[in-house]
């Protein structure tokens, strides 16, 4: 059931499930957590669990469609501030692994679902295209709102670009045993300047060529 259909009892309720979900998913792993635990752990019967939500997939779609929430509201101060290309995209992609950082001791067992191209947990999966096509709007906005010269071959692919780069950095995160995920930070502070530069030189023609095999690859790629 969609939110906005939602009484505020029921919102209640919805959230409350969510949460049980994301503590049992944390504590005992995905593949050990059943529907009826969790209806348990929130406080209803597992017939209102399944009400709410038709399958632990659904739970996570929510997960999913929450955590793309936060990260767009947490990249408003940095959205607000900056024109330039490099920090919009670092702060964004820094704000990413903000929001993630309270599910980082169950994240492995759980992407590993994820990294399934048949799973519908996968980012790539059609069943993931509302988070996925919400997170490509705000990668629009990090490129369109900054005083970043795009060639028009690349504008268009651009967004879809630098989703695939945050996938990439939520992967590297996913298995970074540093304190307080230091490395990832990092990793995210070294490779925006390689990211602008590239974007940046993407309008001489000796790199044009080049950047649009890339663009046409991925685009095939993605089908």
């Amino acid at each position: 059931m969609a939110e906005a259909e939602l009484t505020p009892r029921a919102g209640q309720t919805r959230a409350a499930i969510v949460e049980a979900a994301l503590r049992l998913f944390r504590e005992t792993g995905y593949e050990a957590t059943t529907m009826r635990a969790i209806a348990r752990e929130a406080g209803v019967s597992t017939g209102n669990a399944y009400y709410y939500f038709g399958s632990k997939e659904e739970l996570i779609r929510e997960f999913y469609a929450r955590n793309q929430a936060e990260h767009d509201a947490a990249c408003r101060p940095v959205l607000a501030a900056e024109t330039a290309f490099a920090p919009r995209l670092r702060g964004t992609l820094r704000a990413l692994i903000d929001v993630l950082a309270p599910y980082h001791s169950f994240a492995a067992k759980f992407f590993k679902h994820a990294a399934e191209p048949s799973n519908p947990l996968s980012p790539f999966s059609s069943e993931s295209s509302p988070a996925r096509d919400a997170a490509i709007a705000l990668y629009t906005e990090v490129a369109e709102g900054s005083s970043l010269r795009l060639d028009p071959g690349l504008r268009a692919r651009l967004p879809e670009l630098l989703w695939l780069y945050s996938l990439g950095v939520v992967m590297f995160w996913v298995h970074d045993t540093s304190p307080g995920c230091a490395k990832t930070y990092e990793l995210i502070d070294r490779t925006v300047p390689l990211a602008d530069q590239l974007v940046s030189l993407s309008r001489l023609p000796v790199l044009r060529s080049t950047l649009a095999e890339v663009v046409s690859i991925v685009a095939d790629m993605r089908g």
